[in-house]
């Protein structure tokens, strides 16, 4: 039986789903029961705060499927650190066989934010016990339908300039991860994922245009821009330069390669952005409302 974390979130509904399609025998680890009930499965309430809660939902399970919030607006140690490795520390002690952990791409030691924090989380992984497979997304499309991909006047903010960016469904990193917990290969094995082509945001505002019927248009805005509009609503300096950084890296090509591990995971292509855009196009038309109308 497999315990999924961070299962309300925008890889673990995915998860959930081709789990359930499958007919996979799993539990959803939530913090709010009322998204639990809202899943459809079986769940369990807890916090990979609260180890004690995690024991719990471990009992009878074999493999960890282990994700959870990433960065987060704070000075010092980012919190998913200490999360995570209470969530492994109970694998450990359940006597799980196998924990599948979404990481992030470009992992380092003394890495900006997530790609530090992730690359201590991987560390302790490796030397816990357990069988162990790691995701290592880039650039989720997902994104775009969250806080800050966007103006208030429907521009998608651009701070890339001409850098192509190789973003990923995260209906593809759940993909890959159902494969890892159900297949019998992957230990012990590091899987960078991307999407199959590189896009620049021009091009994003483009297809958006084409699949809303109007015009998208962009806004550039360099990493220093974006940062100091973060310190403006009252981010910790540290971290409003730290993501600076990180985004700094990316618009000097850090995420435009592609990998193969979606095919290689799952026999498929991964999705394009098309594909993408597509599937969401009723929530985009929500968060861009034609111009003269109102969300």
């Amino acid at each position: 039986m497999i315990l999924v974390t961070g299962a309300t979130g925008s890889i673990g509904r995915h998860l959930v789903r081709l789990l359930q399609r499958d007919g996979v025998a799993f539990r959803a680890l939530v913090r709010d029961e009322a998204k639990g009930r809202a899943l459809g499965c079986d769940y369990v309430v807890g916090d990979l705060g609260d180890p004690a809660s995690i024991d719990a939902a471990l009992r009878g399970a074999d493999r960890l499927f282990l994700n959870s919030t990433g960065a987060q607006p704070v000075d010092g140690e980012q919190p998913v650190i200490r999360l995570q490795k209470n969530a492994i520390d109970a694998a450990a002690r359940a006597g799980v066989d196998h924990i599948v952990k979404v990481s992030v791409w470009h992992a380092n030691e003394g890495g900006l934010l997530s790609e530090g924090a992730h690359w201590e989380i991987e560390r302790h992984l490796a030397s816990a016990g357990p069988g162990w497979s790691t995701l290592q997304p880039g650039g989720f499309m997902q994104n775009f339908l969250g806080y800050g991909s966007f103006t208030a006047a429907g521009e998608l903010i651009n701070p890339y300039g001409d850098t192509p960016v190789s973003y990923i469904d995260c209906l593809d990193i759940a993909a890959c991860g159902a494969a890892l917990l159900t297949g019998a290969y992957g230990k012990s094995e590091t899987y960078v994922l991307t999407g199959p082509e590189a896009v620049t945001h021009a091009q994003i505002a483009g297809k958006l245009s084409a699949v809303l019927g109007r015009v998208v248009p962009t806004l550039e805005m360099g990493p220093q821009e974006l940062a100091a509009n973060v310190k403006s609503q009252g981010v910790p300096a540290r971290f409003a330069d730290d993501f600076a950084g990180l985004l700094a890296k990316v618009a000097n090509g850090a995420h435009t390669a592609t990998t193969s591990a979606v095919r290689d995971l799952t026999g498929r292509p991964a999705r394009d952005f098309d594909a993408f855009l597509a599937d969401n196009r009723p929530a985009f038309e929500a968060l861009l409302p034609a111009p003269g109308t109102t969300a």
